[in-house]
């Protein structure tokens, strides 16, 4: 048992102490680092996700959360029943009502659900079919892990203060935890301005005391506390330094520490990787039931926002060996006036499988993207400005994305529970156009334009080009044959009648199309656009991605981290015998579409709200400049489009390129060689001159949101 801190002392200086309390189960041998130690620790450890850990003002009983999993489970058991299996929405909820409210059930209206002051392990449980798994109450605080259907994958550890449990460590009724200790809260709540976060990232590890060795050999300022409790090691050290406004600290043994994030190490004896459980010390283990609605998910990667992106990426390359996946440079990810550069570390995992249970369930690919701010406006130079440097978003991965978003919608709207997600505009999927009728149906352009109009009449498609989703073939044929047989486009219409609804009916994803080709079915792709999921490209790859809106929110107008959720489809290509190509873990990267949408749709999310209040106040110039800049964001993400396609489709040519160079190049096929070569240089040509484009566009951009900012700050 660890005994806590002296006033003012920090986990360095205890340390250092060395304590003799009898029941430490620290040694001095293992506190002080023997001279030479960091040398011999030569093999970087091998790294994995493991959990997060989130700091909330408050938590409920686990009583309050077990009846909660129980009317969620009886609720799934109910719409299988043969009578409740085809009623509509109203009657869902109907349905949870009745069994939510049990002999006092009376209905009554759903409220509109709100982002803001929500107990996030409810949220957890309705949205995401999530449970409570493990159960700690220490000394002044109480904490939950709540965790996916499958316990090796998401681990969320939440804690929150607990005035009720007031038992000292040292009577002997419980033991102390320091990862649970209240001081903990104190220290991240002041450094983070009181807001609750996400405030600790843990691995998994096969030597803690090789990542201890390394901190303390390289950035020992960083080091927060080493211990051991039984079977289990950890090692928490502070994520990121204070950031150097001055420019005067020119190494690691004179900067201070960022007192707010940490990452936290686990080795247990078991073995590396081999506990389903979460490994932190001091939690039990609670029974909880999973309904069929539940589906499993996995930590994908973790996205921090810092001050010195280069800072952050040198400590974990020095500590953990981590390199650079993928760079987004200066001018790449911009959304009006806000500029962001952005870096994409990780491990090399040596896993290589064709099983695609294994890929999808890999926890040992580690990939730690990180932002940092080069403009005064924007989501993450807010983030930085209100919160301070911390984590900005958990990505996690699911089998079948569509199926996950669609139930965590459904279920928001029957039970008011959950999550809600970014708002993706249409023009992201595509919309119908005169120019794009034309070319699609093969029609002349005065025809094209007398359809269109057609379907803003008729409701098929509102005034911005949005198909309705829902509608069918015959509901467009009959609109048409109404509106053309009678008039001297008869003929022309005739001749292109079934390809004018084909082309309307496309149009709602027609920019999806230009991405996934045939190789996703018609109602994949309606699917994509009801449930807002953004697409990517990446070789043979795709990546679906969702982000929900801001998590952990007090006001509904803060800056708060958030969560994503990650589908990667890896390609299904056959070696030549005939076996399933092996795929790495990670299949799909990190695809500059998605990262430059995500980062509009974060400002556009903002803008609308900001059209919204300026409606409740009933202030019209304002509600006319707001209009303009969410019209200015929709205008770059359309814009954006085509040049990111080429980007994506010289990227997918590259990456055929390499691979045929290789074979050639084991072949000694010369004339092969100088072939692909040229064919490669081609496609960098074509990335770089898209390139190029984007940053062309996100200039021009910048120059029009400063002139609208400068119209609402007159």
């Amino acid at each position: 048992m660890v005994p806590p801190l002296k006033d003012d002392e920090t986990w360095t200086e205890r340390l250092h102490r060395g304590d003799s309390s009898p029941t430490a189960t620290h040694e001095k041998s293992n506190l002080m680092v023997e001279a030479g130690a960091a040398e011999r620790a030569t093999a970087f450890p091998q790294v994995k996700f493991s959990h997060i850990h989130i700091y909330v003002d408050c938590l409920d009983h686990l009583h309050d959360y077990k009846k909660q999993e129980n009317d969620l489970c009886d609720f799934a058991a109910a719409l299988n029943l043969e009578q409740n299996k085809y009623i509509d929405k109203s009657g869902k909820r109907q349905l949870w009502q009745s069994i939510a409210a049990g002999e006092q059930f009376l209905e009554y209206e759903i409220p509109e659900f709100v982002p803001q002051n929500r107990d996030v392990i409810k949220q957890l449980m309705a949205g995401f079919g999530m449970r409570v798994t493990g159960l700690h109450h220490g000394c002044g605080t109480k904490s939950f892990l709540v965790t996916t259907k499958d316990l090796g994958g998401v681990q969320i550890v939440v804690t929150a203060k607990d005035p009720s449990s007031n038992v000292s460590w040292n009577d002997g009724k419980r033991e102390y935890y320091q990862h649970f200790d209240q001081g903990n809260i104190d220290r991240f709540y002041q450094n983070q301005n009181g807001r609750q976060g996400i405030a600790v990232l843990g691995f998994h590890v096969d030597n803690v005391e090789a990542v201890y060795l390394r901190y303390q050999q390289l950035h020992p300022n960083l080091i927060h506390y080493h211990g051991t409790y039984g079977s289990t090691s950890i090692l928490e050290v502070y994520a990121y330094y204070q950031h150097d406004w001055d420019h005067t600290e020119v190494n690691s043994s004179n900067k201070k520490p960022d007192v707010g994030t940490l990452l936290r190490f686990v080795e247990t004896r078991e073995g590396f990787g081999s506990a389903a459980f979460c490994v932190l010390p001091g939690l039990e283990q609670v029974h909880a039931d999973f309904d069929d609605e539940s589906r499993p998910a996995y930590f994908d990667h973790w996205v921090s926002n810092v001050f010195s992106r280069t800072e952050f990426l040198g400590t974990l390359h020095e500590t953990l060996g981590f390199e650079s996946k993928v760079d987004f440079n200066a001018g790449v990810v911009a959304a009006g006036e806000a500029q962001i550069e952005s870096t994409v570390t990780g491990n090399e995992s040596t896993l290589v499988t064709a099983d695609k249970d294994i890929v999808l369930q890999d926890q040992s690919q580690v990939y730690l993207p990180i932002n940092n701010a080069l403009s005064p406006v924007g989501h993450v130079h807010g983030f930085l400005d209100e919160i301070g440097q911390g984590v900005q978003h958990i990505a996690n991965r699911v089998e079948n994305l569509v199926e996950f978003v669609s139930h965590c919608n459904e279920f928001r709207e029957i039970t008011g529970e959950g999550f809600t997600f970014l708002q993706i505009p249409r023009s992201y999927y595509g919309v119908l156009s005169s120019k794009y009728l034309a070319d699609k149906a093969k029609i002349s352009t005065e025809l094209a334009e007398i359809v269109v109009n057609i379907c803003f009449d008729t409701k098929i498609a509102s005034l911005d080009g949005a198909v309705d989703l829902e509608i069918s073939s015959d509901v467009v044929f009959k609109a048409l044959d109404k509106e053309l047989m009678e008039t001297p486009f008869k003929e022309l219409y005739l001749e292109a009648r079934e390809r004018l609804v084909e082309a309307i009916l496309a149009s709602r994803y027609s920019n999806l199309y230009n991405l996934l080709r045939n190789h996703v079915s018609e109602s994949t792709y309606l699917d994509l656009v009801k449930n807002k999921i953004l697409c990517d490209v990446q070789g043979q790859d795709v990546l679906y991605q969702i982000f929900t809106c801001k998590i952990l929110l007090k006001e509904v107008a803060d800056e708060a981290p958030f969560f994503e959720f990650i589908q990667r489809v890896c390609s299904e290509c056959e070696s030549d015998d005939g076996c399933p190509t092996k795929v790495k873990a990670g299949c799909g990267g990190f695809g500059i579409r998605n990262f430059l949408t995500l980062f509009l749709s974060i400002e556009l999310t903002k803008a609308m709200r900001e059209v919204s209040e300026a409606t409740v106040a009933g202030d019209k110039s304002r509600v006319v400049l707001a209009q303009r800049k969410v019209d200015c964001f929709t205008d770059q993400l359309n814009e954006s489009n085509p040049i990111l396609t080429q980007i994506s489709d010289a990227m997918t040519e590259e990456g055929v390129c390499v691979e045929k160079l290789k074979g050639a190049e084991g072949k000694s096929d010369g004339t092969a060689i100088a072939f692909w070569r040229e064919k490669k240089l081609a496609a960098e040509r074509k990335k770089i001159e898209g390139n190029e484009r984007l940053m062309e566009c996100s200039h021009r951009y910048e120059e029009l949101m400063r002139k609208l900012r400068n119209e609402m700050n007159d």
